[in-house]
């Protein structure tokens, strides 16, 4: 058995021993009426003074701590004692559980303190039964009857991933008319890779009204917040279980964790209730409602809303209530998209090129004698401080005007050998510059793959391929959402490097001394391009 050092007991009885009974216990974080695991909640060790009435120590320790814990909140309760008690020693102690009696007797033995049984305790009991009335007067998070069914659909959301292929834009309209809810307009969040949910809004204004707010005020933390919680919505967002890693790398991704670690959180945002981390009995169908539609909805055209661009699509279903107070057994549900919607948000937020900018009746075919063969691609980001040197230090610069948000410029990064280089910056010069950077759709008709068309238009209308990316590739899905991302940050700014060294010791990671060139253009979207998805034909590149 642990035992005190002697140090520690000469400076504990060095403390005043006052005549008086000090009742110790240890109890799960629960009331008996409550169906949730009291281990969850853990447990409350209290040690209260009976002769004066007043709790001297308390703590809330996990249900499997070993019998220390107990020892060491009593050693709290001697030296540090909440107020207004003084530190004591205890003439006797009063425990209901015969091995926390053993166990202290061993551990206290040189303290002059007795240590008695008693099968109630009358302080104690009294402070567990007003926790015990406490936590039944505890609105739970989710009604009990719902609470399970809702777990189980948010988690079938988490591994639908809708923010793999939806951009918070991208609205969908979820029709119930049932509840006093009419249409809920479903935002998805996480392809930034920073927070996931979704957003349901009880109405088009109130979706428009906090994207106007945001952007108005994108730099003004206090009235961001001020909008936050003048939206009028359910949502359903998703956590880490261990919360402590705030500063862990910007890399680690909440995607990447197995579904054990994930959280689903539910609630409701109004101008007048504010934020409310709890859903009641209607609330809580209504989402259950919402979320199993917009679940199969997701599932019956995966492939569609992976298009660039957003289709017209929409779907009835007949959504199956759990058994409830309720008559109704099943509600019908039409869940559609709104392109239209979509395309205001995207206008509203100043996405993609302005029209003056799109001359698609330049385009006549798509060339790939501009980048050469064995070149080394990457899509990355250039940081703020970073920009500002290459700007200085580049032999060949094409300028714009960028509002430095988010974690820096997004770019296109060429590396070949120097006499290349020069070649290819030559001839985007000769062109006009670099007008903007697509990634288009593209088709090969004879085996059926589909890919994503790197493209480059130069001033003078011409597009040139630069790369060919399956589709199903991971890792280029994966740069792609980073790019759309920061290129949604940066108002459609981005960037193209070309770098020497291909066959150098900086080859595949070149430094600001092999960058040549830095041309700054806009994103541009396939719909704003307007040439459909390229057919790869026979004996050409993709026309």
């Amino acid at each position: 058995m642990t035992s005190f050092n002697r140090s520690t007991s000469r400076r504990l009885k060095k403390l005043t021993q006052i005549p008086s009974v000090w009742e110790g216990d240890r109890r799960p974080l629960s009331s008996p009426n409550q169906q949730s695991d009291s281990e969850a909640k853990g447990e409350c060790i209290l040690w209260v003074d009976y002769s004066q009435g007043v709790v001297r120590g308390m703590d809330v320790v996990a249900s499997d701590i070993g019998p220390e814990a107990i020892v060491r909140t009593l050693m709290q309760a001697m030296e540090h004692p909440q107020s207004p008690a003084r530190p004591a020693r205890p003439q006797r102690i009063v425990v209901k559980d015969r091995e926390i009696q053993f166990y202290l007797r061993g551990v206290l033995q040189d303290l002059d303190i007795a240590i008695d049984y008693a099968p109630e305790l009358p302080l104690i009991d009294e402070l567990f039964r007003g926790f015990a009335d406490i936590l039944d007067s505890q609105t739970p998070d989710l009604p009990p009857q719902y609470a399970q069914i809702l777990r189980e659909k948010a988690f079938a959301i988490w591994q639908a991933a809708p923010w793999e292929f939806l951009e918070e834009q991208q609205i969908l309209s979820i029709e119930i008319n049932k509840w006093d809810v009419g249409t809920l307009y479903a935002s998805v969040m996480g392809m930034l890779g920073m927070e996931y949910g979704i957003l349901f809004y009880r109405s088009e204004e109130s979706l428009k009204q906090f994207r106007a707010t945001v952007l108005t005020n994108e730099e003004s933390t206090e009235h961001l917040e001020e909008a936050f919680l003048k939206q009028d919505c359910l949502f359903l967002t998703f956590e880490s279980v261990d919360e402590t890693d705030e500063d862990d790398d910007e890399e680690d991704d909440l995607a990447d964790l197995p579904l054990s670690e994930i959280d689903p959180t539910f609630g409701n945002i109004h101008p007048l209730e504010g934020l409310r981390s709890v859903l009641y009995d209607e609330e809580a169908l209504v989402i259950l409602v919402a979320i199993e539609s917009l679940s199969r909805f997701i599932r019956d055209h995966r492939r569609q809303l992976h298009e660039d661009i957003f289709p017209t699509l929409s779907r009835r279903y007949r959504i199956s209530l759990p058994q409830s107070e309720e008559s109704t057994k099943s509600v019908a549900v039409t869940v559609s998209t709104m392109p239209q919607l979509a395309s205001e948000l995207e206008e509203m937020a100043g996405f993609g090129i302005d029209d003056q900018e799109i001359d698609n009746q330049d385009f006549q075919s798509l060339r790939d004698d501009l980048i050469p063969e064995d070149s080394f691609l990457s899509l990355g980001v250039v940081s703020w401080e970073m920009l500002d040197s290459l700007r200085k230090g580049v032999s060949h610069h094409q300028a714009s005007e960028i509002k430095q948000v988010g974690d820096g410029l997004p770019v296109i990064l060429i590396q070949t050998s120097r006499p290349k280089a020069k070649t290819v910056i030559e001839r985007i010069e000769a062109a006009g510059g670099l007008r903007a950077i697509c990634f288009n759709p593209g088709a090969d008709p004879f085996d059926g793959d589909r890919y994503d068309l790197g493209l480059l238009q130069t001033q003078n209308g011409e597009l040139f391929l630069f790369g060919e990316f399956l589709d199903e590739d991971p890792i280029h899905v994966e740069a792609r959402k980073k790019w759309n991302q920061r290129c949604k940050n940066t108002k459609g700014y981005c960037g193209l490097i070309i770098a020497k060294g291909l066959t150098g010791a900086s080859r595949g990671n070149p430094q600001l001394r092999d960058m040549m060139a830095l041309f700054e253009g806009r994103s541009l979207s396939p719909k704003n391009l307007g040439i459909g998805t390229l057919q790869l034909m026979p004996q050409l590149k993709f026309e």
